[in-house]
């Protein structure tokens, strides 16, 4: 079952795990568990989607109870009216705050843009980025004799593919467990030291007014058991606090509590 974090009669919003489809496709036609049947198994009635994370992403996962809702609320990620909050584990130490404005050429997939041949221009991405904590933990890997760490708030403005892995990576302190832009050495040793065997990026939050009644609406979502395995290791747990993250009560990928 999903850890259902928010539901009214015209919304529903899960925290998605890592490693969940949104949705079936035929890029995976093997895989059979995705988010959007099991929360309509779960709640009993069928959901429409505003919005994507990928795959490897976990955290808030907001969905319309009818089409209308489901089309209000996309309209609202379209048009960049809604504030999302991610946090992620970039390598090294990334010390300062800022904006990145950085235009992105869309990624072709291997698969669904196989015959694809017009060429690509920039499009705008900007993503605001802030340093929250670092750690630095006496394991080789690599060519150093320690490994280096930081906390990292994610707010993208544009809604590029791979945006912020892409940006974090344009900075040269890649997202850890990034398997198409990261550091696939140090993704290893974060996975072989500290668990850390997937994406660390998490989407934290959506602030957003609602599309029904206007008012103001926030939805956040814990962090897992590999995000709590990651602050007691580094010694983050204060700044985690100091963010207003909290953990969620999880098992393990597949089971999470409601």
């Amino acid at each position: 079952m999903l850890e259902i974090i928010y539901q009214d009669e015209w919304l529903v919003a899960v925290n998605k795990p890592a490693g969940w489809l949104v949705h079936r496709s035929w890029l995976d036609r093997k895989e059979k568990v995705v988010v959007m049947q099991t929360v309509r198994d779960q709640i009993g009635q069928h959901v429409f989607t505003a919005h994507r994370l990928d795959r490897p992403t976990s955290g808030v996962l907001l969905m319309g109870l009818s089409s209308e809702a489901g089309r209000l609320l996309a309209q609202q990620f379209e048009n960049h009216q809604i504030k999302k909050t991610y946090h992620a584990v970039v390598r090294g130490w990334l010390q300062e705050s800022g904006t990145l404005d950085y235009p992105l050429v869309e990624e072709l997939d291997k698969i669904a843009d196989k015959f694809a041949t017009q060429a690509r221009t920039a499009q705008p991405a900007v993503t605001d980025y802030q340093a929250l904590a670092w750690a630095e933990m006496p394991v080789a890997i690599g060519r150093y004799p320690s490994a280096r760490y930081s906390l990292m708030q994610l707010s993208p403005h544009t809604g590029r593919k791979h945006q912020l892995r892409r940006h974090m990576a344009h900075l040269r302190h890649p997202i850890i467990g990034d398997t198409t832009h990261g550091d696939l050495r140090q993704n290893r040793g974060a996975a072989q030291h500290f668990g850390a065997d997937r994406l660390m990026l998490h989407a934290s939050s959506l602030s957003l007014t609602h599309p029904v009644t206007g008012e103001p609406l926030v939805i956040r979502a814990g962090l897992d058991s590999v995000w709590h395995q990651l602050a007691q290791s580094f010694g983050w747990q204060e700044a985690l606090d100091a963010a207003g993250l909290e953990f969620t009560d999880v098992a393990g990928e597949d089971s999470v509590i409601v």
